[in-house]
């Protein structure tokens, strides 16, 4: 496993692309590490688990209704529809190894957004990018 540092791999999100440094610093702050075992289950599809996770370090899966859809690496993220919206995972994250991820609660997030709003413009964007980029994909 490579051992990444939070701040690289936050700052390398696409997510996050239109942060300063000074709000990645602030995000940052906000997030804590954790750690799961192999076969952890991390989010529970329906569940009301409401963080972003970036993982630093290991390996997940993705699934939806059972489904494999794809396996999460290091600087891959998820939870962040749950995190903006507070709304219930749309799918399950399953450690397939040892894994480190940073988290980011959706009450940080929820601060961060009031007392900054150039923070929510920013990820707005990169948020409507990622969505474009899906449509494409599908178009």
């Amino acid at each position: 496993m490579t051992d990444t540092s939070a701040p690289d791999v936050l700052s390398g999100l696409s997510i996050f692309a239109g942060l300063s440094s000074r709000q990645l610093k602030k995000l940052l702050a906000k997030t804590r590490e954790t750690s799961h075992q192999a076969g952890h289950v991390i989010a529970s599809e329906g569940a009301g688990a409401l963080a972003l996770h970036v993982v630093l370090e290991g390996e997940a899966e993705v699934s939806l209704r059972g489904e494999v859809l794809r396996t999460l690496t290091t600087g891959d993220h998820f939870g962040e529809i749950s995190m903006i919206d507070g709304k219930p995972r749309s799918a399950t994250v399953t450690a397939t190894t040892d894994l480190r991820t940073l988290a980011l609660s959706h009450l940080d997030f929820n601060n961060l957004v009031d007392d900054d709003p150039t923070f929510a413009r920013a990820l707005l964007v990169a948020l409507c990018a990622r969505l474009r980029e899906a449509e494409n994909r599908q178009a």
